[in-house]
């Protein structure tokens, strides 16, 4: 397949596996800020000695979010799909791994970052597979031109996330499917210091805010290593949920994001951390408003669900 052909509006061809939309640069202070954070971000962890262990732990959670629960099962699925849009696409790696797992298959990895140029570099070996600099909310395809869209841990750092998925309704064919992802809403302390520490953060500098995420790391392994597990009460009106567990996870889904992952090393728990905080943009949602947000922008059948403390995934179709 050609792809020029799937685009039904201007572009610009940077080489044989990348392309370039106007309007990425879009003047809205917010997600211009995103753009810029998540530059900043992947030139760091493309560099990071730990990416790849970081890359193969999100391909064995994407198996679960999503219902497919085996490699096997995705590959299937994949290959009855003949143009793969994977939105929001950062680094690359899972618009790679679905370009092997469906060689048949064109699939094209789209972010709004400098992340879309770095991914081009790496992963131009594998023929079926473009990437795209471009705003998610104007992609510039063709009215039902993707058979897949998977929008992974991105939707929420939209400008506007309706807009967005009106944009992949528009898009996707008929027996399309969508996977989606979105924050899920915490306890309201930990609601109110996240919402207070993503303003705050905007005034630093990248040096203050790799800083306070590395503080933020060390105070996660911190807690972790203290072992400790305490019986704590219930406190509804907070969102707060109570009983016996480990102190360093209240604290973290309570209060404070303190992200670390001793699998993951060091590197890519400040990155986890710093991708929290400094993007502008970072919508949450309770399980009723997400599906209600799917239902009115055309994605009104949910093939699949679930719901984890962090998180809220779905498959969906019209």
């Amino acid at each position: 397949m050609n792809i020029e052909k799937l685009f039904d509006s201007a572009f610009e061809k940077k080489g044989k596996n990348l392309f370039v939309l106007p309007g990425f640069e879009s003047g809205k202070l917010n997600q211009d800020q995103v753009r810029d954070s998540y530059n900043f971000q992947w030139n760091l962890v493309n560099k990071s000695g730990e990416r790849d262990l970081a890359w193969n732990f999100q391909k064995d959670w994407y198996l679960k979010l999503y219902g497919f629960e085996t490699e096997e099962n995705l590959k299937k699925f994949l290959r009855a799909k003949r143009v793969i849009l994977d939105a929001g696409s950062g680094l690359g790696y899972k618009a790679a791994w679905f370009a092997e797992l469906a060689p048949e298959s064109v699939v094209i990895g789209m972010d709004i970052s400098e992340g879309a140029l770095l991914a081009a570099e790496n992963f131009k070996h594998i023929p079926n597979l473009y990437y795209v600099r471009g705003d998610l909310a104007q992609t510039g395809f063709k009215d039902g031109s993707i058979n897949y869209i998977s929008c992974d841990q991105v939707l929420q750092h939209t400008e506007d996330p309706e807009k967005t998925l009106r944009e992949f309704a528009r898009i996707i064919d008929g027996s399309g499917d969508l996977a989606v992802y979105v924050y899920r809403k915490k306890a309201l302390p930990r609601e109110l210091l996240d919402d207070y520490f993503r303003k705050a953060t905007h005034g630093y500098s990248e040096a203050e805010k790799m800083e306070m995420s590395a503080a933020l790391t060390k105070l996660g392994k911190v807690l972790s290593e203290l072992n400790i597990e305490i019986d704590f009460p219930d406190i509804p009106i907070m969102g707060i949920k109570g009983g016996r567990q480990d102190l360093q996870r209240f604290i973290y889904w309570n209060f404070v994001k303190c992200f670390w992952n001793e699998k993951l090393g060091t590197e890519i728990s400040v990155a986890t951390n710093y991708d929290w905080y400094s993007p502008s943009n970072a919508a949450r949602y309770s399980e009723e408003e997400f599906k209600t947000m799917l239902s009115k922008t055309g994605f009104g059948k949910i093939n699949f669900f679930r719901s984890e403390e962090a998180c809220y995934t779905a498959r969906a179709s019209k």
